[in-house]
């Protein structure tokens, strides 16, 4: 009977020990082309230079004296362990966004940048 009991502890613990693990990434992250900065100039490059060297942009705000385009990117990373009676789970998302100020005659005034997808990690769940 006692080696009942102690197969019956151990089958408890096995199941209760398994699980899966998982590991993942948003496959849609496409980063800038950080070079193309290089190509534009404050005062000379206008709204249009800028949506062809990077797309229409993700955001357009509209300002008493001119436009921002705003262009936002972001990769997100997770870990996961699943077990039958908890779960632990890490996620992290970074963001690379870069945003161009316009006059109302659509030329550049000036654009800053922010540049962290990268520092996306994946990390222990607990």
């Amino acid at each position: 009977m006692k080696q009942l009991h102690c197969a019956v502890i151990v089958l408890i613990i096995i199941s209760l020990c398994s699980g899966c693990a998982l590991f993942g990434k948003n496959k849609e992250f496409q980063p800038f082309d950080v070079s193309a900065l290089n190509n534009i100039a404050s005062g000379k490059s206008t709204a249009t230079d800028i949506t062809a060297l990077f797309g229409a942009p993700t955001e357009v705000v509209k300002m008493s004296n001119g436009n921002a385009y705003i262009y936002k990117r972001s990769i997100s990373k997770g870990t996961g362990i699943w077990l039958v009676l908890i779960s632990f789970g890490n996620f992290e998302r970074q963001h690379d966004q870069i945003v161009f100020f316009f006059n109302d005659r659509d030329i550049l005034t000036h654009y800053g940048k922010s540049l962290n997808a990268e520092k996306a990690s994946y990390g222990f769940p607990f």
